[in-house]
């Protein structure tokens, strides 16, 4: 576990430097930071997203585990969450969906990233969320 925080935050000052460029540069990576539901601090994570539209769609597969990522559970408590995707950081709206519109975007992801249908095979019988991030107006 300490691998992987220290492998995400080396991740997080790198894409910061960079703006989302350098090495990141043409990959589909964002940093999303929601709330702690139980502390209220902000924790990012980084991750991959593809794009709906307008809207960004990220996917809770945690590499497949059998539970969910502490992120997802974060932004069940509080939807309103941070996007800092290249160099813009803005503030969006996180939904989980369902039905139709999380079949399609699930079955869309399996077909451009292959090993989503690994994590799919390790993760069942949870069902991997599919989270949409909808840019909110700037006041």
């Amino acid at each position: 576990m300490d691998d992987i925080r220290e492998i995400n935050r080396k991740t997080i000052d790198d894409f910061r430097a960079h703006e989302g460029g350098g090495p990141f540069e043409g990959r589909p990576i964002l940093l999303l930071t929601t709330r702690g539901r139980r502390t209220g601090r902000p924790h990012t994570t980084p991750m991959m997203y593809m794009r709906d539209g307008d809207r960004l769609v990220a996917f809770a597969s945690n590499a497949g585990a059998a539970a969910h990522t502490d992120w997802f559970h974060n932004l069940l408590a509080e939807p309103k969450v941070t996007v800092e995707i290249g160099p813009e950081v803005y503030i969006a709206t996180a939904t989980v969906t369902s039905g139709e519109e999380r079949d399609r975007l699930w079955t869309a992801a399996k077909r451009d990233y292959s090993f989503f249908s690994d994590h799919e095979k390790s993760a069942a019988p949870r069902e991997i969320p599919v989270v949409v991030l909808e840019r909110l107006p700037e006041i």
